[in-house]
């Protein structure tokens, strides 16, 4: 069992996800996904329209994508992960397999991509790439691809200065001295900056629609966020999406996703 396997057998994705935090970031990226199927499916029936999540997870995107009535494949690495999912019973086709090498399918096959968890935990760039790129394959011409990121501040900022970890992680060369986070096989996640997301895109060759930052800073206000009344946090929602694609507020996000369409 790899080292992922096994921290995703302890760790409850589908619960961090129904957190109020992770409410902000699933209602602001079911928005855009939303706007975009729409646009696919504006000349034809919703199961017309093809969906592949790489790295589905539990399913909570692929499920509630199914369930609207879209054609969706998920992918998922961990056993444990894929049978949560399996066991919600929807139309779902669900595979295992690794966003490193989807050749289960063919080239041209879907018209949403979905790269939601495997950019987290590939560490070089030479495997978000072909990450990336395999993406791009099974995506056809004038489709997209929607891909996240954990953004490199947020890991600063949390785990190195607000839990006091900054010395220690900079003594052991894990953070550079421009704030870089150079994380191990053993650190499981990798944090990137927009430049390096640009970098990615030019080297698969990918066009940006537009790039957001789904939950803002929600991560930061996670007791705030629990404490607020019903009303409030729904105007939190409405803020995040009102502001979600703001250039100077993009960065400091624990999280981005970045709307790409395949041109050919």
């Amino acid at each position: 069992m790899t080292p992922i396997e096994q921290y995703y057998n302890k760790f409850n994705e589908e619960k961090r996800l129904l957190h109020r935090h992770g409410q902000v970031e699933y209602h602001v990226t079911m928005h855009y996904i939303k706007m975009y199927l729409e646009k696919l499916s504006e000349h034809t029936e919703p199961s017309a329209v093809s969906v592949i999540d790489i790295g589905a997870g539990t399913g909570r995107y692929a499920v509630a994508l199914s369930e609207l009535g879209y054609d969706v494949t998920a992918v998922e690495l961990v056993k444990y992960n894929l049978g949560i999912l399996k066991q919600k019973q929807s139309n779902v086709k669900a595979y295992q397999g690794n966003a490193l090498s989807l050749k289960r399918f063919a080239d041209d096959s879907f018209d949403l991509a979905l790269l939601f968890g495997p950019m987290y935990h590939l560490l070089s760039f030479e495997e978000k790439k072909r990450a990336l790129a395999e993406a791009k394959r099974v995506v056809k011409p004038k489709g997209y691809i929607m891909v996240a990121y954990c953004m490199n501040e947020y890991s600063i900022l949390t785990y190195g200065f607000k839990e006091n970890h900054i010395v220690d992680c900079m003594d052991a060369g894990k953070i550079t001295e421009d704030f870089r986070v150079c994380p191990t096989e053993e650190d499981l996640y990798d944090y990137v900056r927009l430049e390096e997301i640009e970098q990615l895109n030019c080297a698969v060759g990918l066009t940006r629609e537009r790039i957001l930052s789904p939950d803002g800073p929600a991560d930061y206000m996670r007791p705030i966020l629990n404490a607020m009344d019903e009303q409030t946090f729904r105007l939190f929602i409405e803020y995040q999406l009102k502001n979600c694609e703001r250039r100077e507020l993009l960065g400091a996000g624990s999280h981005i996703v970045d709307v790409l369409i395949k041109m050919d």
